[in-house]
Protein backbone atom coordinates (compact mmCIF):
# COMPACT_ATOMS: atom_id res chain seq x y z
CA UNK A 1 0.00 0.00 0.00
CA UNK A 2 -0.93 2.56 -1.19
CA UNK A 3 -0.12 1.11 -4.63
CA UNK A 4 1.39 -2.13 -5.93
CA UNK A 5 4.89 -2.64 -7.23
CA UNK A 6 4.76 -2.89 -11.03
CA UNK A 7 7.11 -5.33 -12.71
CA UNK A 8 9.16 -4.09 -15.65
CA UNK A 9 11.30 -7.15 -16.38
CA UNK A 10 12.48 -10.43 -14.97
CA UNK A 11 15.54 -12.56 -15.54
CA UNK A 12 16.54 -15.67 -13.69
CA UNK A 13 15.41 -15.41 -10.08
CA UNK A 14 15.11 -11.62 -10.03
CA UNK A 15 12.49 -9.04 -10.99
CA UNK A 16 13.18 -5.37 -11.73
CA UNK A 17 10.28 -2.98 -11.13
CA UNK A 18 9.36 0.18 -13.07
CA UNK A 19 11.43 2.27 -10.64
CA UNK A 20 14.53 0.20 -11.28
CA UNK A 21 14.53 -1.73 -8.01
CA UNK A 22 15.69 -5.34 -8.28
CA UNK A 23 14.40 -8.05 -5.97
CA UNK A 24 14.80 -11.82 -5.58
CA UNK A 25 11.55 -13.51 -6.57
CA UNK A 26 10.43 -16.22 -4.15
CA UNK A 27 6.90 -16.36 -5.62
CA UNK A 28 7.75 -17.07 -9.28
CA UNK A 29 4.28 -16.13 -10.53
CA UNK A 30 2.84 -18.19 -7.68
CA UNK A 31 5.06 -21.24 -8.34
CA UNK A 32 4.62 -21.46 -12.13
CA UNK A 33 8.12 -20.32 -13.13
CA UNK A 34 10.29 -23.21 -12.02
CA UNK A 35 13.08 -22.23 -14.45
CA UNK A 36 12.84 -18.60 -13.37
CA UNK A 37 12.10 -15.59 -15.55
CA UNK A 38 12.95 -15.37 -19.25
CA UNK A 39 14.82 -18.65 -19.35
CA UNK A 40 16.83 -18.35 -22.59
CA UNK A 41 15.99 -21.89 -23.76
CA UNK A 42 12.26 -21.32 -23.32
CA UNK A 43 12.47 -17.85 -24.86
CA UNK A 44 14.22 -19.16 -27.97
CA UNK A 45 11.61 -21.90 -28.42
CA UNK A 46 8.78 -19.37 -28.10
CA UNK A 47 10.44 -16.93 -30.51
CA UNK A 48 10.75 -19.67 -33.14
CA UNK A 49 7.09 -20.60 -32.72
CA UNK A 50 5.83 -17.01 -32.91
CA UNK A 51 7.35 -16.75 -36.39
CA UNK A 52 5.40 -19.85 -37.43
CA UNK A 53 2.04 -18.92 -35.90
CA UNK A 54 0.49 -18.47 -32.47
CA UNK A 55 -2.86 -20.28 -32.62
CA UNK A 56 -4.54 -22.76 -34.94
CA UNK A 57 -7.91 -24.48 -35.17
CA UNK A 58 -6.17 -27.85 -35.40
CA UNK A 59 -3.64 -29.87 -33.41
CA UNK A 60 0.08 -29.24 -33.65
CA UNK A 61 3.06 -31.50 -33.19
CA UNK A 62 4.07 -29.63 -30.02
CA UNK A 63 0.92 -30.58 -28.08
CA UNK A 64 1.64 -34.24 -28.86
CA UNK A 65 5.24 -33.74 -27.70
CA UNK A 66 4.19 -32.24 -24.37
CA UNK A 67 1.54 -34.90 -23.84
CA UNK A 68 4.09 -37.65 -24.52
CA UNK A 69 6.59 -36.10 -22.12
CA UNK A 70 4.02 -36.05 -19.32
CA UNK A 71 2.61 -39.51 -20.02
CA UNK A 72 6.12 -41.00 -20.08
CA UNK A 73 7.01 -39.22 -16.84
CA UNK A 74 3.99 -40.31 -14.78
CA UNK A 75 3.12 -43.98 -15.08
CA UNK A 76 -0.52 -43.65 -14.00
CA UNK A 77 -1.31 -41.06 -16.68
CA UNK A 78 -2.50 -42.63 -19.93
CA UNK A 79 -4.20 -39.66 -21.56
CA UNK A 80 -4.20 -35.89 -21.19
CA UNK A 81 -6.25 -32.92 -22.39
CA UNK A 82 -4.89 -29.38 -22.31
CA UNK A 83 -6.76 -26.25 -21.27
CA UNK A 84 -5.69 -22.78 -20.14
CA UNK A 85 -5.65 -22.69 -16.35
CA UNK A 86 -5.52 -24.80 -13.24
CA UNK A 87 -9.08 -23.80 -12.44
CA UNK A 88 -10.22 -25.23 -15.76
CA UNK A 89 -8.25 -28.41 -15.14
CA UNK A 90 -9.93 -28.98 -11.77
CA UNK A 91 -13.35 -28.17 -13.22
CA UNK A 92 -12.86 -30.68 -16.04
CA UNK A 93 -11.69 -33.37 -13.61
CA UNK A 94 -14.79 -32.86 -11.47
CA UNK A 95 -17.06 -32.96 -14.53
CA UNK A 96 -15.38 -36.15 -15.73
CA UNK A 97 -15.80 -37.77 -12.31
CA UNK A 98 -19.49 -36.92 -12.22
CA UNK A 99 -20.00 -38.22 -15.74
CA UNK A 100 -18.00 -41.40 -15.19
CA UNK A 101 -19.66 -42.35 -11.87
CA UNK A 102 -23.08 -40.82 -12.59
CA UNK A 103 -23.03 -39.36 -9.08
CA UNK A 104 -23.57 -35.69 -8.14
CA UNK A 105 -21.35 -34.94 -5.13
CA UNK A 106 -17.67 -34.33 -4.59
CA UNK A 107 -15.65 -34.18 -1.38
CA UNK A 108 -12.86 -31.70 -0.75
CA UNK A 109 -10.81 -30.52 2.20
CA UNK A 110 -11.65 -27.55 4.37
CA UNK A 111 -9.43 -24.59 3.51
CA UNK A 112 -7.97 -26.15 0.37
CA UNK A 113 -7.78 -23.98 -2.74
CA UNK A 114 -8.56 -25.58 -6.08
CA UNK A 115 -9.35 -22.60 -8.30
CA UNK A 116 -12.56 -20.69 -8.95
CA UNK A 117 -15.07 -23.35 -10.04
CA UNK A 118 -18.06 -23.00 -7.65
CA UNK A 119 -17.85 -26.54 -6.28
CA UNK A 120 -14.07 -26.44 -5.90
CA UNK A 121 -14.27 -23.14 -3.98
CA UNK A 122 -16.48 -24.45 -1.19
CA UNK A 123 -15.02 -23.74 2.29
CA UNK A 124 -11.78 -22.34 0.87
CA UNK A 125 -12.36 -19.21 2.94
CA UNK A 126 -14.21 -20.71 5.90
CA UNK A 127 -13.78 -19.03 9.28
CA UNK A 128 -14.58 -19.90 12.88
CA UNK A 129 -17.81 -17.93 12.45
CA UNK A 130 -19.19 -20.28 9.81
CA UNK A 131 -17.16 -23.48 9.54
CA UNK A 132 -19.43 -25.55 11.80
CA UNK A 133 -18.55 -28.56 13.92
CA UNK A 134 -15.20 -30.32 13.67
CA UNK A 135 -16.82 -33.69 13.00
CA UNK A 136 -19.15 -32.33 10.29
CA UNK A 137 -17.64 -29.21 8.69
CA UNK A 138 -20.11 -26.88 7.04
CA UNK A 139 -20.09 -26.34 3.28
CA UNK A 140 -19.36 -22.62 3.11
CA UNK A 141 -20.07 -21.25 -0.36
CA UNK A 142 -18.86 -18.09 -2.05
CA UNK A 143 -21.39 -15.23 -2.27
CA UNK A 144 -21.40 -15.68 -6.06
CA UNK A 145 -22.39 -19.37 -5.93
CA UNK A 146 -25.94 -20.74 -5.94
CA UNK A 147 -27.08 -22.07 -2.58
CA UNK A 148 -27.54 -25.55 -4.06
CA UNK A 149 -23.76 -25.94 -4.39
CA UNK A 150 -23.44 -26.39 -0.62
CA UNK A 151 -25.51 -29.58 -0.78
CA UNK A 152 -23.26 -31.11 -3.42
CA UNK A 153 -19.91 -30.75 -1.64
CA UNK A 154 -18.82 -32.79 1.37
CA UNK A 155 -16.20 -30.90 3.36
CA UNK A 156 -13.50 -33.05 4.96
CA UNK A 157 -11.01 -32.14 7.71
CA UNK A 158 -7.37 -32.54 6.61
CA UNK A 159 -5.50 -35.39 8.33
CA UNK A 160 -8.53 -36.67 10.27
CA UNK A 161 -8.89 -40.37 9.41
CA UNK A 162 -11.95 -41.01 11.58
CA UNK A 163 -14.10 -38.09 10.47
CA UNK A 164 -13.13 -38.49 6.82
CA UNK A 165 -14.12 -42.15 6.91
CA UNK A 166 -17.47 -41.31 8.51
CA UNK A 167 -18.32 -38.56 6.02
CA UNK A 168 -17.18 -40.51 2.96
CA UNK A 169 -19.20 -43.56 4.01
CA UNK A 170 -22.28 -41.46 4.79
CA UNK A 171 -22.18 -40.11 1.24
CA UNK A 172 -20.87 -43.22 -0.50
CA UNK A 173 -23.78 -43.64 -2.91
CA UNK A 174 -23.66 -40.02 -4.10
CA UNK A 175 -19.94 -39.28 -4.04
CA UNK A 176 -18.35 -38.97 -7.47
CA UNK A 177 -14.87 -38.09 -6.28
CA UNK A 178 -12.58 -36.93 -3.50
CA UNK A 179 -10.50 -33.93 -4.57
CA UNK A 180 -7.15 -33.62 -2.80
CA UNK A 181 -3.84 -31.77 -3.04
CA UNK A 182 -1.03 -33.84 -1.52
CA UNK A 183 0.59 -30.69 -0.08
CA UNK A 184 -2.11 -28.00 0.01
CA UNK A 185 -0.72 -24.47 -0.06
CA UNK A 186 -3.89 -22.89 1.33
CA UNK A 187 -3.63 -25.25 4.31
CA UNK A 188 -0.15 -23.90 4.91
CA UNK A 189 1.74 -26.75 3.21
CA UNK A 190 0.88 -28.97 6.18
CA UNK A 191 2.00 -32.45 5.19
CA UNK A 192 -0.42 -35.38 5.16
CA UNK A 193 -0.01 -37.68 8.14
CA UNK A 194 1.65 -41.02 7.34
CA UNK A 195 -0.85 -43.22 5.54
CA UNK A 196 -3.47 -40.48 5.04
CA UNK A 197 -3.26 -40.29 1.25
CA UNK A 198 -3.18 -44.08 1.04
CA UNK A 199 -6.30 -44.12 3.21
CA UNK A 200 -8.08 -41.79 0.78
CA UNK A 201 -7.14 -44.05 -2.13
CA UNK A 202 -8.58 -47.06 -0.31
CA UNK A 203 -11.76 -45.20 0.67
CA UNK A 204 -12.51 -44.04 -2.86
CA UNK A 205 -11.82 -47.45 -4.36
CA UNK A 206 -14.07 -49.05 -1.74
CA UNK A 207 -17.10 -46.97 -2.69
CA UNK A 208 -16.51 -46.77 -6.44
CA UNK A 209 -15.71 -43.06 -6.54
CA UNK A 210 -12.65 -41.43 -8.14
CA UNK A 211 -9.60 -39.89 -6.50
CA UNK A 212 -8.72 -36.55 -8.12
CA UNK A 213 -5.23 -35.25 -7.41
CA UNK A 214 -4.85 -31.48 -7.76
CA UNK A 215 -1.20 -31.08 -8.71
CA UNK A 216 -1.49 -27.69 -10.35
CA UNK A 217 1.07 -26.49 -7.81
CA UNK A 218 2.41 -29.66 -6.21
CA UNK A 219 3.55 -31.24 -9.49
CA UNK A 220 6.77 -29.27 -8.90
CA UNK A 221 7.61 -31.41 -5.85
CA UNK A 222 9.35 -34.18 -7.76
CA UNK A 223 10.09 -35.57 -11.21
CA UNK A 224 6.83 -37.52 -11.23
CA UNK A 225 4.74 -35.16 -9.16
CA UNK A 226 3.25 -35.27 -5.68
CA UNK A 227 1.16 -38.44 -5.73
CA UNK A 228 3.78 -40.35 -7.69
CA UNK A 229 6.19 -39.50 -4.89
CA UNK A 230 3.82 -41.21 -2.45
CA UNK A 231 3.41 -44.26 -4.67
CA UNK A 232 -0.30 -43.56 -5.17
CA UNK A 233 -2.14 -43.68 -8.49
CA UNK A 234 -5.10 -41.26 -8.61
CA UNK A 235 -7.78 -41.72 -11.25
CA UNK A 236 -7.54 -38.14 -12.50
CA UNK A 237 -4.90 -35.44 -12.07
CA UNK A 238 -5.24 -31.69 -12.58
CA UNK A 239 -2.06 -30.02 -13.83
CA UNK A 240 -1.00 -26.47 -14.61
CA UNK A 241 1.65 -23.88 -13.75
CA UNK A 242 5.08 -25.40 -14.47
CA UNK A 243 3.92 -27.53 -17.43
CA UNK A 244 3.29 -24.32 -19.42
CA UNK A 245 6.77 -22.86 -19.05
CA UNK A 246 5.43 -19.49 -17.92
CA UNK A 247 2.41 -19.30 -20.23
CA UNK A 248 -1.27 -19.90 -19.37
CA UNK A 249 -1.91 -23.62 -19.11
CA UNK A 250 -3.92 -26.35 -17.50
CA UNK A 251 -4.45 -30.04 -18.13
CA UNK A 252 -6.66 -32.86 -16.96
CA UNK A 253 -4.96 -36.24 -17.12
CA UNK A 254 -5.61 -39.74 -15.94
CA UNK A 255 -6.24 -43.38 -16.66
CA UNK A 256 -7.68 -44.30 -20.03
CA UNK A 257 -10.83 -45.50 -18.28
CA UNK A 258 -11.48 -42.30 -16.34
CA UNK A 259 -10.59 -40.12 -19.32
CA UNK A 260 -13.12 -41.98 -21.47
CA UNK A 261 -15.68 -39.39 -20.37
CA UNK A 262 -14.05 -37.03 -22.91
CA UNK A 263 -13.96 -39.53 -25.77
CA UNK A 264 -15.69 -37.80 -28.68
CA UNK A 265 -15.28 -40.90 -30.85
CA UNK A 266 -17.52 -42.90 -28.54
CA UNK A 267 -20.04 -42.03 -25.86
CA UNK A 268 -18.79 -38.52 -25.08
CA UNK A 269 -20.13 -37.36 -21.73
CA UNK A 270 -18.05 -34.23 -21.14
CA UNK A 271 -17.79 -31.72 -23.96
CA UNK A 272 -14.51 -29.84 -23.74
CA UNK A 273 -13.50 -27.05 -26.07
CA UNK A 274 -11.48 -23.88 -25.79
CA UNK A 275 -10.15 -21.37 -28.30
CA UNK A 276 -6.61 -21.43 -26.90
CA UNK A 277 -6.45 -25.02 -25.64
CA UNK A 278 -3.05 -26.54 -26.48
CA UNK A 279 -1.98 -23.35 -28.25
CA UNK A 280 1.50 -23.82 -29.72
CA UNK A 281 3.14 -21.00 -27.76
CA UNK A 282 2.28 -22.63 -24.44
CA UNK A 283 3.03 -26.10 -25.76
CA UNK A 284 6.57 -25.33 -26.99
CA UNK A 285 7.33 -23.46 -23.75
CA UNK A 286 6.07 -26.46 -21.79
CA UNK A 287 8.07 -28.95 -23.84
CA UNK A 288 11.27 -26.97 -23.36
CA UNK A 289 10.65 -26.58 -19.63
CA UNK A 290 9.83 -30.21 -18.95
CA UNK A 291 12.87 -31.38 -20.94
CA UNK A 292 15.12 -29.48 -18.55
CA UNK A 293 13.35 -30.67 -15.40
CA UNK A 294 15.41 -33.82 -15.09
CA UNK A 295 15.66 -35.98 -11.95
CA UNK A 296 18.95 -34.21 -11.26
CA UNK A 297 17.29 -30.79 -11.51
CA UNK A 298 14.68 -31.88 -8.96
CA UNK A 299 17.35 -33.30 -6.65
CA UNK A 300 19.08 -29.93 -6.62
CA UNK A 301 15.84 -28.01 -6.06
CA UNK A 302 14.87 -30.31 -3.21
CA UNK A 303 18.30 -29.98 -1.58
CA UNK A 304 17.97 -26.19 -1.73
CA UNK A 305 14.50 -26.47 -0.22
CA UNK A 306 15.89 -28.48 2.68
CA UNK A 307 18.69 -25.93 3.10
CA UNK A 308 16.21 -23.05 3.28
CA UNK A 309 13.80 -24.75 5.67
CA UNK A 310 16.65 -25.77 7.99
CA UNK A 311 18.09 -22.25 7.85
CA UNK A 312 14.72 -20.70 8.69
CA UNK A 313 14.24 -23.06 11.63
CA UNK A 314 17.73 -22.27 12.93
CA UNK A 315 17.32 -18.49 12.60
CA UNK A 316 13.89 -18.43 14.24
CA UNK A 317 15.16 -20.71 17.01
CA UNK A 318 18.07 -18.38 17.72
CA UNK A 319 15.59 -15.51 17.99
CA UNK A 320 13.47 -17.60 20.37
CA UNK A 321 10.57 -17.01 17.98
CA UNK A 322 8.05 -19.87 18.10
CA UNK A 323 7.47 -21.14 14.59
CA UNK A 324 6.53 -24.20 12.59
CA UNK A 325 8.30 -24.78 9.28
CA UNK A 326 6.33 -26.64 6.61
CA UNK A 327 6.79 -27.57 3.00
CA UNK A 328 8.66 -30.04 0.88
CA UNK A 329 10.91 -29.93 -2.13
CA UNK A 330 10.91 -26.44 -3.62
CA UNK A 331 7.91 -25.23 -1.58
CA UNK A 332 8.31 -23.74 1.89
CA UNK A 333 6.37 -21.89 4.58
CA UNK A 334 7.06 -20.64 8.09
CA UNK A 335 4.19 -20.17 10.52
CA UNK A 336 4.66 -17.95 13.55
CA UNK A 337 2.76 -20.23 15.92
CA UNK A 338 3.67 -22.34 18.93
CA UNK A 339 1.12 -25.13 18.55
CA UNK A 340 0.95 -28.27 16.44
CA UNK A 341 -0.31 -27.79 12.90
CA UNK A 342 -2.48 -30.61 11.59
CA UNK A 343 -5.29 -29.03 9.57
CA UNK A 344 -6.90 -25.79 8.42
CA UNK A 345 -8.45 -24.99 11.78
CA UNK A 346 -5.17 -25.40 13.64
CA UNK A 347 -3.72 -22.98 11.14
CA UNK A 348 -6.56 -20.51 11.72
CA UNK A 349 -6.73 -19.69 8.05
CA UNK A 350 -3.08 -18.96 7.19
CA UNK A 351 -2.46 -15.20 7.40
CA UNK A 352 -6.07 -14.23 7.90
CA UNK A 353 -5.68 -14.16 11.67
CA UNK A 354 -2.20 -12.58 11.77
CA UNK A 355 -1.65 -9.07 10.42
CA UNK A 356 2.10 -9.51 10.93
CA UNK A 357 2.38 -11.36 7.61
CA UNK A 358 1.28 -8.36 5.56
CA UNK A 359 3.73 -6.16 7.43
CA UNK A 360 6.51 -8.68 6.90
CA UNK A 361 5.78 -8.73 3.17
CA UNK A 362 6.44 -4.98 2.99
CA UNK A 363 9.59 -5.23 5.10
CA UNK A 364 10.91 -8.05 2.91
CA UNK A 365 10.22 -6.02 -0.24
CA UNK A 366 12.24 -3.19 1.24
CA UNK A 367 15.12 -5.66 1.68
CA UNK A 368 15.01 -6.94 -1.85
CA UNK A 369 12.91 -10.09 -1.41
CA UNK A 370 9.48 -10.88 -2.90
CA UNK A 371 7.07 -13.01 -0.85
CA UNK A 372 3.30 -13.13 -0.42
CA UNK A 373 1.33 -10.92 1.94
CA UNK A 374 -0.61 -14.05 2.90
CA UNK A 375 2.27 -15.51 4.87
CA UNK A 376 5.92 -16.51 4.94
CA UNK A 377 5.44 -18.71 1.91
CA UNK A 378 7.34 -19.21 -1.29
CA UNK A 379 9.00 -21.44 -3.82
CA UNK A 380 12.38 -21.88 -5.44
CA UNK A 381 13.51 -21.75 -9.06
CA UNK A 382 16.47 -23.44 -10.71
CA UNK A 383 18.53 -20.21 -11.17
CA UNK A 384 18.73 -19.80 -7.39
CA UNK A 385 21.80 -20.63 -5.33
CA UNK A 386 22.53 -20.77 -1.62
CA UNK A 387 23.34 -17.05 -1.80
CA UNK A 388 19.70 -16.21 -2.56
CA UNK A 389 18.49 -18.56 0.17
CA UNK A 390 20.81 -16.94 2.72
CA UNK A 391 19.54 -13.52 1.58
CA UNK A 392 15.96 -14.63 2.27
CA UNK A 393 16.82 -15.82 5.79
CA UNK A 394 18.74 -12.64 6.57
CA UNK A 395 15.96 -10.41 5.19
CA UNK A 396 13.37 -12.20 7.33
CA UNK A 397 15.56 -11.88 10.41
CA UNK A 398 16.02 -8.16 9.80
CA UNK A 399 12.31 -7.68 9.04
CA UNK A 400 11.24 -9.29 12.32
CA UNK A 401 13.69 -7.04 14.15
CA UNK A 402 12.44 -3.93 12.33
CA UNK A 403 8.86 -4.76 13.33
CA UNK A 404 9.95 -5.49 16.89
CA UNK A 405 8.05 -8.75 16.56
CA UNK A 406 7.36 -10.53 19.81
CA UNK A 407 5.15 -13.63 19.97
Amino acid sequence: MPYPIYAASGRGCRITDVEGEERIDFLNNFTSLILGHADPRVSRAVERQIKSGTAFTMPTQSDIELAELLVERVEYIDQIRFCNSGSEAVMLAIKAARAYTERPKIAKFEGAYHGVYDWAQVSEGATSDNWGKADSPASVIEPSAPASVANEVVVLPWNNFEVCHKLIQENRDELAAVLVDALPAAIGLIAPLPGFLEFLREETEGIGSLLISDEVMSFRLSYGGAMYDHGIAPDLTALGKIIGGGFPVGAVAGSREAMSAFDHTGNCKVHHGGTYNANPITMVAGVETMKHLTPGAFDRLNEMGDYLREGLARMLGERATPAKITGKGSLFAAHLVDHKLVDFRSLSGFSRSKLIYGELCHEMLARGVIISSRGIFGCLSTPMTEAELDAFIEALDQSLTALNYKP
